[in-house]
């Protein structure tokens, strides 16, 4: 549910949560988006940095420029001239995917746990286009949304303490691609060839907030082809 009014929680003597909704939606994500990009727009002087989540906008602010009143009622005024006309077109990326394997070691297992086939699982994934709800985790790592309901997988039980670069996973609704080696939880069906997080670059992921995301399959070699 969309909240009429944001609920303002304290985190700490210099930060502040501030909560739009109650559920992981593309409404409630739209609001954050929209409450982000105002404030980025209309500079606060004190804020130090803004986080948006998939339901709320983590703001970290320095006290000894501005109050929390104040920065209360500064957000409650830039919240009246937010419009969504101000969120920009998304961008689509679309991600090439090895499948099954080496490169995805729980393909099967996600198959037998749906009384599917692994052709199905890849159908499946391939066939929805994902919107990038957050950026988390790791550098680069993104949360893209909805998974189809015929996919929805719980995470692994016990997490892997490495988890490849580049692998693709599902963990309940949602699925994502790990842009560095990690632990992770979720269940890697499969890996991509393609760079998601590059320090040297500017910016250095290609992936934002609010942008889409499709896979598709490719095979193992073609992958020097999509490397980058």
């Amino acid at each position: 549910m969309l909240y009429e009014n944001p609920v303002y929680r304290i985190m700490g003597d210099r930060s502040i949560l501030v909560e739009l909704g109650d559920e992981i939606s593309l409404t409630v994500n739209q609001r954050v988006r929209e409450l982000f990009l105002t404030l980025d727009r209309h500079r606060i002087e004190g804020v130090v940095e803004t986080i948006p989540c998939y339901r709320s906008l983590h703001i970290i602010y320095d006290p000894l420029k501005i109050t929390l009143p104040t920065l209360q009622d500064r957000i409650k005024g830039l919240r009246r001239t937010m419009n969504g006309a101000q969120i920009p077109k998304p961008r689509t990326l679309k991600i090439p995917v090895i499948y099954g394997g080496e490169y995805g070691p729980d393909l099967l297992w996600v198959a037998r746990y749906h009384k599917i086939s692994p052709e199905e699982v890849i159908r499946l994934h391939t066939g929805s286009t994902y919107q990038v709800y957050m950026i988390g985790f790791a550098a680069g790592y993104a949360y893209m949304g909805t998974v189809p309901e015929a996919l929805v997988t719980p995470r692994r039980k016990t997490p892997r303490t490495i988890v490849p670069k580049g692998s693709v996973g599902i963990g309940q609704k949602q699925t994502g691609v790990y842009p560095v080696e990690s632990p992770g939880g979720w269940q890697i069906i499969g890996r991509t060839p393609l760079k998601l997080f590059d320090p040297t670059r500017l910016p250095p992921t290609p992936l934002e907030m609010g942008d889409l995301v499709r896979f598709f399959p490719i095979r193992e070699e073609e992958m020097a082809h999509w490397q980058s």
